[in-house]
């Protein structure tokens, strides 16, 4: 087994691959509030995911824009039923402490409890905007594997979700890990803290992320019924989770259990039953059987949504039409008074010019009458 020595606090290392890393939990602060890397990668997967899940939605026969308050209040149903589920589990630390209960900023989610708080809360206002809970459940499916995938990483840089002691590939340690097996493991753990451990974390990452690209061709291809890409979910998570969770040393328990090793196990065999269950009454339909995307209703709102765009898109291009004649109005009156300014301009010029010519033409009769005057007065003397 590989001995490593006493590592920094934010000195994390993969001996067998020859990396080293220091990690920070902290990102950046902000106003003074310190933003974690935990809560950078939590909020990025969502993003990504309801990104992908937005731009899928028409193939689902689903209208994005009646399903945005939906995905929103999954999202808030998440992040509360995972916050809830992981309290839940250790009451005893957490019990009465309700500072530490609402900050979430160092991790304490359980994956297990924003599944089920994003389908509880988003399935109510999925009804209450009457939009199909099937189709959305199947893309809300795809959507975890997105956000797992990619919020596993903040166990990273948290230094947690780590697993037993391996001599792997893919062994790993850090200085908080070593402080948390000195501190918390008991004796017959068997941890040791200068050994590597298993990076659980970065098994699970994998597994949805694998999960993800096998489950998006499948809803391309071989899409058979509504519901079906969100069993596929629950039977290929679980089967990860229950050995995933089999390694780690920080797991949630009941009594002598697992929890998440409990609810993978029930969520394997019940998504089995069920996926055989629909097979088979989708072979005995037939042609009979139509998925959502292709009824008349969902044609029928996808085509109001359409219709609703258009007129918006309209509305926008008149008002805008609107403002560039007002503007274009705007210019020419600009341009006729800078004209109109330029001409008054000119003929203010041209004034004194006038002036100063007829003056010139007046001095020249005065003097042309005073010559013809002095001509004649001098003929009147040669002839006296």
């Amino acid at each position: 087994m590989t001995q490593l020595g006493s590592l920094g606090t934010d000195q994390i290392v993969f001996p067998k691959l020859g990396l080293e890393f220091t990690i920070k939990s902290v990102a950046f602060t902000l106003f003074g509030i310190e933003v974690t890397w935990y809560g950078v990668l939590i909020t990025l997967g969502m993003l990504l995911a309801m990104i992908y899940g937005f731009s899928r939605m028409r193939k689902f026969g689903v209208d994005a824009d009646r399903a945005m308050d939906g995905v929103i209040a999954g999202v808030i149903g998440g992040v509360v039923g995972a916050r809830l589920y992981y309290v839940a589990c250790r009451w005893s630390e957490y019990g009465g402490n309700w500072k530490e209960i609402l900050n979430i900023r160092n991790g304490g989610l359980a994956i297990y409890g924003g599944v089920i708080g994003a389908l509880l809360i988003g399935g109510v206002v999925c009804k209450l905007r009457k939009v199909r809970l099937l189709p959305m459940l199947d893309l809300a499916a795809l959507g975890f594997l997105i956000g797992q995938g990619i919020g596993r990483w903040g166990n990273f840089t948290n230094h947690e979700a780590f697993g037993r002691n391996t001599d792997s590939l893919f062994g790993m340690s850090s200085g908080k890990i070593q402080i948390w097996i000195l501190n918390n493991a008991s004796a017959d753990s068997g941890l040791v803290y200068h050994q590597p451990v298993h990076p659980c974390f970065f098994y699970e990452s994998l597994w949805c992320l694998a999960g993800f690209v096998l489950l998006h061709i499948i809803s391309k291809k071989w899409r058979k019924f509504d519901g079906q890409i969100f069993l596929m979910y629950i039977v290929w998570y679980g089967f990860g989770r229950f050995w995933i969770e089999g390694l780690r040393t920080d797991s949630l328990w009941i009594g002598t259990l697992r929890v998440s090793q409990l609810v993978a196990a029930i969520s394997v065999v019940v998504g089995i039953v069920l996926l055989c269950v629909m097979f088979s009454y989708v072979k005995r339909m037939g042609g009979d059987y139509v998925l959502y995307c292709n009824t008349v209703e969902s044609q029928k709102l996808l085509a109001e949504a359409d219709a609703k765009e258009e007129a918006y898109r309209q509305k926008r291009a008149s008002k805008k039409a609107a403002k560039t004649t007002d503007v274009s109005e705007e210019t020419t009156h600009v341009l006729m008074s800078a004209e109109e300014a330029a001409e008054l301009s000119a003929d203010t010029e041209s004034e004194p010019a006038a002036e100063q010519s007829d003056s010139k033409e007046t001095t020249a009769d005065i003097t042309e009458t005073e010559a013809s005057s002095e001509t004649e007065d001098s003929d009147n003397t040669e002839k006296e």
